[in-house]
Parts: C-alpha cells; sequence; structure tokens
C-alpha cells in the first residue's frame, strides 16, 4: 500500500474513531433497537492477548469462563470442545467490549498476516484513543508478538468545521495474532 494510500485510510478510520470518541448518549427518543455491543476476537493463546489488551493498554478483565461441550465437562480432557472467553472493557461496561475467544479443543491455528496485507479489503482495524500513548508505547511493543506497522507520527488532519486541523499522534501495530490496531492520541482536548 502506498503512502498516500495509507495516509488516508488512516484519516478516515481515525475521523471515525473521532467521532464515537466524543460521542454522547443518543437521547431516548431517538435511539435505535440496537447496539454494537462487542467485537470478538478468535486467538491462539488468551494469555498472550492479554499481555497487549489488558497489561499493556490497561483494559480491564469483566469475564474469564471456560466453555465446554458437554457443558456438564470438567476438563478440557473429558470435553468435545473447550473454548476460553474472555472480556475487556475500557470506559464502558455494555458497549465497545473486546472479546477474545481461544479454542483450547480443538486447537484453531490461523496463518498471521504480514504488514503488507494492513489496510486491505477484508481487514478488521481496532481503533482505540490512548491518553498517555507516549507512556504506554514501550510497554505496548515490548509485548511478545506485537509488531509495529508505524511508530507514533503527529498527523493533522482537517477540523469538523474545516476552519483548523485536528493534531494527533498515529500509530498502527498489529497484535500477536494479526489484528490491527491503531493507538491515536488526540492532541486537544475538544474537537470543532
Amino acid at each position: 500500500m502506498n503512502t498516500l494510500t495509507r495516509a488516508f485510510t488512516l484519516g478516515l478510520l481515525l475521523a471515525i474513531g473521532n467521532n464515537i470518541a466524543h460521542a454522547a448518549p443518543v437521547p431516548e427518543d431517538e435511539r435505535l433497537s440496537l447496539d454494537l455491543r462487542r467485537t470478538t476476537l478468535v486467538v491462539r493463546d488468551i494469555d498472550r492477548s492479554l499481555a497487549l489488551y489488558n497489561e499493556a493498554l490497561g483494559m480491564t478483565i469483566s469475564y474469564d469462563k471456560m466453555i465446554r461441550n458437554p457443558r456438564d465437562a470438567k476438563t478440557d480432557e473429558t470435553s468435545d470442545i473447550s473454548r476460553r472467553l474472555t472480556f475487556l472493557q475500557a470506559n464502558d461496561d455494555f458497549i465497545g467490549v473486546l472479546g477474545l475467544l481461544e479454542y483450547r479443543k480443538p486447537r484453531k491455528e490461523q496463518p498471521l498476516a504480514s504488514s503488507e496485507t494492513a489496510f486491505e479489503p477484508g481487514t478488521i482495524v481496532l481503533v482505540f484513543n490512548v491518553k498517555d500513548l507516549d507512556q504506554r508505547w514501550d510497554s505496548v511493543v515490548a509485548t511478545p508478538g506485537v509488531e509495529v506497522i508505524s511508530e507514533p507520527t503527529r498527523v493533522e488532519y482537517p477540523s469538523y468545521d474545516g476552519k483548523g486541523v485536528i493534531p494527533v499522534m498515529v500509530s498502527v501495530i498489529r497484535d500477536p495474532d494479526g489484528f490491527v490496531i491503531e493507538l491515536n492520541q488526540l492532541l486537544v482536548d475538544k474537537l470543532n
């Protein structure tokens, strides 16, 4: 992907992420009959994923259970299917929850994508606004299995009213399972 295409894609994702990050609850009379409750990532090893999402980024664990079939199986060995499901949250306990699902029995493996496939059709990109990117960056990139696609770089996007700019530190990584994550720090307190 060329630099211009990547910059445009990053800007578009940032603009979408900024609208969500600064959104207020929708008034009751305008609410839809659905919420985007959770995004679940199927991962190879939840503990390895937790090193990034829980330890380095600071998301909190709200659910961590083994789910086995048949339901009365007490161990992986006595089950036909065994999965571990973990939910993580940032600032909301109902929407925006990140799920991690690990198939323990049978094991499921998927080849990792490369940095050349980031921001291509079919790619999932998780966008996080991080208030302390400069403090978290070293622990994020030191997490085993994390690949840096782009280091934090100051980017200025047109403001919503078109009269100014929105300065942002933009960085992109790939997590241990190949998911693309954009970690951004807004350099202004309020958007137009």
